[in-house]
């Protein structure tokens, strides 16, 4: 999987803005790339404190952008740009106030130009690395939400999963008068679509099984309803993807289970994109088939941002610092 991410950087020169300089474990990835030398690293923080850091752990940076949200010539620039973006929701002390935090700074400088892409979490959580770029990169033409899917690779076995992460649960969206503006099945339907266009970026053909605890009817209720309508909605929408549902995970996975429970889909018993109704049981699948499946996880991965933004888990090690530098920075 990384050796085709990696021609793919060799050919379209890009650079990662990490917005946590001074970690250990951002330096670490950053002085590999640097060696590697098919993607540039640009490190937020102090330029004593991130220089300091990287000789303490024997990280070789020398050359590498460093970029001080204290003291960077661009930031007049930068937080005009924000209070633009930002609609009167926040005063030039404000965003100027929020610049100075890696996080919001890393963003503008995805959102400016000076970086393609964006890895953050290692010390901020989750909230903190999603709300700036939801505030400032936003989402892109067409998309209404923010979802994201996780690549799991076992040996020459590789499937997505989505959405894990991001979305607790879909609702209906209203307007003052109580109309639906955007209804939870849309939502959905657009996460399993997004969902497959990320699986294609890695190399997957997708097969996309919405899930539930229902397979062709066999069960009822508001949940399958959810799943039923959102599959009919993503069909409608993108009628060239292989994707079939509501139907339980041994119809997605068992040719012989899929072909009797769901007889005549292309996707039931061969599927290797999988969508859960919410992020309770997606989160919960993808664990399991980690754990208990030997796959690597890798992810969360954004779908449906201007740019590629996405979050590291705060227990991460430099290995999946790394890692998710490259599939980050591929997606551009």
């Amino acid at each position: 999987m990384f050796e085709n991410l990696v021609e793919i950087l060799k050919a379209n020169p890009r650079k990662i803005v990490y917005t946590e300089g001074t970690d250990a474990r951002i330096l670490e990835s950053a002085a590999r790339l640097k060696k590697d030398g098919f993607l540039t690293p640009v490190l937020v923080g102090n330029v004593e404190a991130v220089k300091a850091a990287a000789a303490k752990g024997g990280f070789d940076i020398e050359g590498l952008q460093i970029l001080d949200p204290a003291t960077y010539e661009g930031m007049d620039e930068m937080v005009n740009t924000m209070v633009e973006l930002r609609k009167g929701k926040m005063t030039p002390e404000e965003c100027r106030a929020n610049l100075l935090k890696g996080n919001y700074f890393g963003t503008m400088l995805v959102k400016m130009g000076v970086a393609d892409s964006l890895l953050g979490g290692a010390t901020y959580s989750t909230a903190d690395t999603v709300r700036p770029a939801l505030q400032l990169v936003k989402t892109r033409k067409g998309a209404n939400l923010v979802s994201s899917c996780f690549i799991l690779v076992r040996q020459d076995e590789m499937i997505c999963m989505g959405d894990c992460a991001i979305n607790i649960a879909y609702e209906d969206k209203l307007d003052k008068e109580g109309n639906v503006t955007l209804s939870a099945a849309a939502q959905l339907a657009e996460v399993a679509i997004e969902t497959a266009k990320t699986a294609k970026v890695f190399g997957i053909e997708p097969k996309v099984a919405m899930l539930s605890y229902s397979t062709k009817g066999s069960g009822k209720g508001a949940n399958v309803d959810l799943v039923r309508n959102a599959t009919a909605i993503a069909k409608e929408k993108a009628p060239d993807l292989a994707i079939d549902g509501e139907m339980q995970f041994d119809a997605a996975v068992s040719p012989v289970v899929g072909q009797l429970k769901f007889p005549g889909s292309s996707v039931a018993g061969y599927a290797n994109t999988f969508i859960f109704p919410e992020i309770q049981s997606g989160n919960i699948g993808y664990k399991i088939a980690q754990r208990l499946g030997g796959f690597a996880a890798f992810g969360p991965i954004l779908q449906g941002l201007n740019a590629p933004i996405n979050d590291l888990s705060r227990g991460c090690d430099a290995e999946e610092v790394y890692q998710m530098s490259i599939i980050t920075a591929a997606l551009v």
